[in-house]
């Protein structure tokens, strides 16, 4: 048996394939722009490329925005974020020196300022602690993904994402592929059953080795860890959390945001063996099972000269949909066939820029602010953070070598990331062996 469509339908708590494409044409119109007489300050924590590129999306999406702050561990990452916005946002531009915080507490110093909207940008472990602090301030938030690197973590989250939807505030995630148009009319497709009852997912995120930056003088144990936080797994949540959780966030979608039973996986070091590159996995491999015996296929690597792959695939009593998104592809092949009509609008830089059609990390911009001005704030903490746990509950399975139920991966008390940090402090956590690291 599969999972049922009115249980897509119902778990996933979305409107009809029609209210899904209306939506988003609605936040393109000029209708909600009300209430636009007051300038919005924005503030930046985490200046490295994705969160000073989120910088100039939130400038884009609203005529009545101004870069207000900016907020980084490090100075040099402040200084070259600060060069490159001033050229890109002119007169939006208002950053004074005064508001240019630099430190392991410039997070605090930016949310005490009287900022609108904060943009989370930092790396994944620091999230919990940034989020819970610009939830008690009363700031609207664009969270980059992931939110948090252990269970401990992922339920401040979860608290505080209640919280800013009591409070009325805006909490927009960094789960792009959930603001792309075509992505959002093929999964729609899926949840109102186009291909049928669903039988079993597939999703990969195979990719090339990423960067890594020499060690420097003066540099402590700790800044040249955080300078490198992709390769500790309690900086960055391991890639099936820091990178991959996207294709796992597209299944889950596709599979209507219910959360799997129990998760099995592997994974390990074949490739990226050397010690700069910490403790991290370069390879997963996870079996997620769903209810009704229905399962979800996950793999993922960062291993250079190998074949690429970024896609999910979803096989129905009535047909397939495959969207890849390396080529842009979202097809729905078997009885009720369809293909998206116009794919290069979509993924074409320079489509974009004739078309003044707007990219999946505008459109969650132009969302958020769209919802701040209208007074009816998004919030997409419900389903960010079962994606995110998801992931976690993957990375656990691989690690120890157990069956790991959803349930036990929340109520984790494992910490990872130890939370009050210097930059004296020395700490590290060992490779994962499984079958022998069985904690949970």
């Amino acid at each position: 048996m599969s999972l049922s469509r009115r249980n897509f339908i119902k778990n996933a708590g979305l409107t009809t394939l029609a209210g899904v494409i209306a939506s988003n044409h609605a936040f393109a119109s000029d209708a909600l722009w009300i209430n636009n007489t007051n300038t919005l300050k924005v503030g930046l924590i985490g200046c490295g490329g994705r969160g000073s590129a989120a910088a100039v999306e939130a400038i884009n999406a609203d005529p009545n925005v101004v870069l207000y702050a900016m907020a980084d561990a490090f100075e040099d990452h402040m200084e070259q974020s600060y060069a490159s916005l001033k050229e890109k946002l002119g007169a939006k531009m208002q950053v004074t020196r005064e508001h240019r915080f630099v430190g392991l507490d410039a997070y605090q110093k930016l949310i005490d300022l009287d900022v609108d909207v904060v943009l989370l940008a930092a790396p994944p472990a620091f999230r919990p602690a940034h989020l819970e602090a610009a939830v008690k301030a009363g700031k609207h938030i664009f969270c980059e993904k992931p939110f948090a690197v252990d269970g401990p973590g992922l339920r401040r989250v979860i608290a505080a994402s209640k919280e800013a939807k009591s409070k009325n505030l805006a909490l927009v995630a960094g789960f792009c592929w959930r603001y792309h148009v075509p992505k959002r009319e093929a999964f729609g497709r899926v949840l109102n059953g186009q291909i049928g009852e669903v039988l079993n997912a597939s999703c990969s995120y195979n990719t090339g080795e990423l960067w890594y930056k020499e060690r420097q003088p003066g540099w402590t144990d700790f800044e040249y860890q955080l300078r490198n936080w992709l390769y500790y797994n309690w900086l960055s949540g391991d890639h099936i959390i820091e990178q991959a959780i996207h294709s796992i966030d597209m299944m889950q979608w596709a599979m209507g945001d219910q959360l799997p039973l129990r998760v099995t996986g592997s994974g390990g070091r074949q490739k990226r063996v050397d010690k700069k590159f910490g403790n991290v996995y370069d390879h997963f491999s996870v079996v997620y099972e769903y209810q009704n015996g229905v399962k979800g296929y996950f793999s993922s690597r960062q291993q250079n000269n190998t074949a690429p792959s970024y896609d999910v695939e979803l096989i129905g009593d009535a047909g397939r949909c495959i969207v890849d998104c390396r080529t842009g592809g979202h097809d729905i092949v078997g009885k009720n066939p369809w293909k998206y009509a116009d794919e290069t609008k979509f993924t074409d830089e320079n489509a974009y820029k004739k078309t003044n059609a707007r990219s999946m990390y505008q459109q969650e911009h132009d969302e958020l602010f769209a919802s701040i001005r209208s007074n009816k704030p998004k919030n997409d903490g419900e389903w960010m953070v079962k994606s995110n746990l998801v992931a976690l509950a993957g990375r656990m399975a691989a690690y120890s070598g157990q069956t790991v139920s959803l349930e036990a991966a929340l109520a984790s008390n494992q910490v990872l990331f130890p939370g009050a940090v210097s930059w004296d402090t020395k700490y590290d956590l060992p490779i994962a062996i499984p079958g022998i690291d069985v904690t949970i």
